[in-house]
């Protein structure tokens, strides 16, 4: 079982359609036929929306998605139309929303691994490969590999577990010519953002996106590049052959399988509040990675 512990009520906004409400954004329709995404506090973990809010999170992954796009607009062209916060809609609404174009989306979620770690790590110790991909043989948790490679998914509904498919699977289900460009450019923005995180101190393990097509041309969507979608490592404390230090929510994996939280994640039992001194810690982590990440200040007057 899993999910959320509690599920939100949406807000009514005058002239908004509420679509969906998911692991951490809302979705309306505006009447103009736009979308608009906001991006809550909430969190999750183990396939749970915690019952905690980690405060400006929602915000931090908007605006440093909106950072990433300005760098790679050459790459690809995004979703995004305006930040404004629609009429009628509540103050706190600022800095976390975006009014989106509609895209057909593809139904996989684009993953872009540069380092041996989580899943693919299982995987490799098992059968030499990630995801059907065949590496050499000695690497080890938080090794680099020989050159990034693409694992996509398939993207699974809330409290279910996205699902690992062949290449070859993609272009049987969208065809191989959409297929052939989702590689090429989850690639190249890869690259691209791990080439800026270096710069900047930071090791981009991996991370994963979402495309869809706007009058033919492929776009791309939902948030990039934050800890919510991507592995951060410090590079100065990159050491293979154990687990890396992160700029995600880890804290709160550990928190949830420590004994403090006297919480069994293979029961059917919801998670347990998180204590205040880990909510503080990971909102630390998110804040940094955007600070060191963009070279600015995290704002603190949004409202």
């Amino acid at each position: 079982m899993s999910g959320f512990v509690t599920k939100p009520e949406p807000v009514q906004v005058p002239g908004l359609i509420h679509l969906h409400t998911g692991k951490v954004r809302d979705l309306y329709r505006a009447e103009s036929g736009e979308l608009v995404m906001v991006a809550s506090d909430r969190t999750s973990a183990y396939d749970w929306v915690l019952p905690n809010a980690i405060t400006d999170k929602g915000r931090i992954l908007t605006q440093l998605s909106l950072w990433w796009f300005e760098r790679i607009a050459d790459i690809v062209p995004n979703h995004v139309i305006s930040t404004e916060v629609p009429a009628g809609a509540p103050a706190d609404w600022a800095g976390r929303t975006l009014i989106c174009r509609p895209l057909e989306m593809a139904p996989v979620e684009c993953v872009a691994r540069g380092y041996l770690t989580g899943s693919g790590l299982l995987e490799y110790r098992n059968d030499g490969t990630v995801c059907g991909i065949a590496l050499p043989e000695g690497l080890e948790d938080g090794s680099e590999l020989p050159a990034p490679i693409y694992t996509p998914a398939l993207k699974a509904e809330v409290g279910e577990h996205d699902e690992n498919v062949s290449y070859e699977e993609t272009a049987r289900r969208i065809g191989s010519e959409l297929a052939a460009e989702l590689r090429q450019v989850t690639l190249a923005v890869y690259a691209r953002a791990r080439d800026i995180a270096r710069d900047r101190g930071i090791i981009l393990a991996d991370t994963k996106f979402e495309f869809g097509l706007a009058d033919g041309r492929l776009v791309i969507g939902d948030e990039v590049l934050t800890p919510d979608s991507s592995r951060f490592w410090p590079a100065d404390q990159w050491q293979p052959g154990r687990a890396q230090p992160s700029f995600d929510k880890q804290i709160i994996r550990d928190w949830l399988t420590s004994p403090a939280s006297g919480w069994d994640r293979h029961s059917e039992q919801p998670p347990p509040e998180l204590p205040a001194e880990v909510v503080e810690r990971v909102r630390a982590k998110y804040v940094e990675a955007y600070e060191r990440l963009t070279g600015t200040d995290w704002p603190t007057d949004w409202v």
